[in-house]
């Protein structure tokens, strides 16, 4: 309403200012002098620049007013939302912060509790290490034990071969040392009864 105001004072004024030039010119034109015909044009001129600065201004402040508001009422929008935004953003990297430093406090419980953990993880290893080293060392000894039993056994039988051999080879020597043509014609004698009865 108050743009159309502006518009329209505007235009009258420029049709005011139309209609006095022509009056004036009608008015000089009958009188005829020169003089009047120049300070008329002169104030004319005049008349015509407020008109057009009048109705250039009209303009000016109808469009400003028609496309100033939305402009800076989007322009407003738009920073209260970068606004927003920022706020948001900073609190979100206070509450980091605030985060950090919580666990910060905590580093030192949580680096004596991990080394805790840490020890007694060791000591748990290092318990089922000796445990494992004991079972394979009674492994070991079992083993070795079977085998002397079994190398011993082993060489007991050896050894009792070996002394029936020689005992054995006693016997023979002993025998035929003894063994006299008589004696062993008795012996194939007693053989020969013994086959027939």
């Amino acid at each position: 309403m108050r743009r159309l105001a502006v518009v329209t004072l505007a235009l009258g004024l420029t049709f005011m200012g139309t209609v006095s030039w022509a009056q004036e010119h009608e008015a000089a034109e009958k009188k005829g002098g020169a003089e009047k015909e120049e300070s008329f044009a002169e104030k004319h001129e005049l008349e015509l620049k407020w008109a057009n600065f009048l109705l250039l201004a009209g303009l000016l402040g109808y469009f400003i007013g028609k496309n100033a508001g939305p402009f800076f009422a989007a322009r407003t929008a738009g920073i209260r939302k970068d606004m927003e935004e920022s706020l948001r953003q900073r609190e979100e990297a206070e509450a980091k912060a605030a985060d950090v430093d919580r666990r910060l406090a905590n580093l030192e419980k949580e680096i004596a509790a991990l080394r805790g953990q840490g020890e007694a993880e060791e000591k748990v290893e290092t318990a089922r290490m000796a445990q494992q080293t004991e079972a394979e060392i009674a492994k070991i000894q079992s083993h070795a034990e079977q085998e002397i039993a079994s190398a011993g056994k082993a060489a007991r039988m050896a050894l009792k071969r070996y002394s029936a051999e020689l005992a054995m080879g006693l016997a023979e020597q002993k025998v035929r040392a003894r063994m006299t043509p008589e004696t062993e014609d008795a012996l194939v004698q007693g053989f020969v009864r013994n086959l027939k009865s």
